[in-house]
């Protein structure tokens, strides 16, 4: 076990064609501030005057038709924030994180130090700046540290309201989650209510929402010309499947009349950008349907 977690441990890279050594810290002078979209999903195949239940029950027979030939298993997760409404689609299965865990990081370190009655350090600024904007694994590995590793991360989750996540015990990508919890997390992060104090979330809603050009895919292809888009996006070739790949995005659109949530969890897709071009298909796909 303690070889397959190495092998997969240096696949959790901030680019696919990086190498495998441990990526160097990137500055702030990199980063792009995809706040805003400027593209329109298509109009919702359903109509106006759809009921609620019409309109999931028929993005569930789209869902359930999407081919699956290069792909593996998804999940997914919307919850309209301004509605209380919410859909889900196998909701019950479990996923390995990878890189959309360093949200749930930074929420531990947070509130470690919102208990120690103090700011973060520069230390910890710095390490949340690229661990979020620009996937850095040495910096997450750092604040997993810092927030106590595994037996941290829980304490946090369970303050946070997670009741189906476990944090990895051979290393912080390994952890397992369900989409339900993802919304749960996001909602916390970047919401009104929680754990964490308007501060802790006014600082992750910035991060998210100024993530660097190569993370920003996933939610944000299903925001609408004005709406902002937070969003944590994690991939991973499993070395426990023969290099398939997991593809995560989780992450918050917001709007004039927009409040939702989102969270797709899959695994099992023949490449990255099959896996990120259907995630993204699932996303928007979600958004007509709902017509959220």
């Amino acid at each position: 076990m303690a070889t397959a977690a190495a092998v997969l441990v240096a696949h959790l890279l901030p680019s696919p064609s990086a190498a495998a050594a441990p990526p160097a810290p990137t500055t702030a002078t990199t980063t792009t501030a995809p706040t805003t979209a400027t593209t329109s999903s298509a109009a919702p195949p359903t109509t106006a005057g759809s009921s609620a239940a019409t309109r999931q029950a028929a993005l569930t027979r789209a869902l359930a038709a999407l081919p699956t030939g290069r792909h593996g298993e998804f999940s997914v997760a919307v919850r309209n924030n301004r509605t209380g409404g919410t859909y889900r689609y196998r909701a019950s299965d479990t996923y390995e994180t990878a890189s959309i865990v360093k949200v749930d990081i930074l929420a531990a370190v947070l509130l470690r130090a919102q208990d120690d009655g103090r700011s973060l350090t520069d230390a910890e600024r710095s390490a949340a700046t690229r661990m979020i904007r620009a996937s850095d694994n040495d910096a997450a590995t750092y604040l997993w540290n810092r927030a106590g590793g595994a037996s941290g991360v829980r304490a946090a989750n369970r303050r946070l309201g997670l009741t189906h996540t476990t944090p990895g015990t051979e290393g912080w990508g390994l952890t397992r989650t369900t989409v339900g919890d993802q919304v749960t997390l996001v909602n916390r992060a970047l919401g009104t209510s929680g754990p964490l104090t308007s501060a802790s979330r006014a600082y992750i809603r910035g991060l998210m929402t100024t993530v660097n050009g190569d993370q920003d895919w996933g939610v944000p292809a299903a925001a609408h010309r004005g709406e902002t888009a937070a969003v944590k996006n994690g991939w991973l070739s499993r070395s426990t499947e023969n290099g398939r790949w997991i593809i995560n995005s989780i992450g918050r659109i917001t709007g004039p009349g927009v409040d939702l949530t989102v969270a797709v969890l899959s695994h099992g897709h023949s490449g990255m950008s099959t896996g990120v071009a259907l995630t993204e298909q699932i996303i928007k796909l979600a958004r007509q349907h709902l017509a959220w």
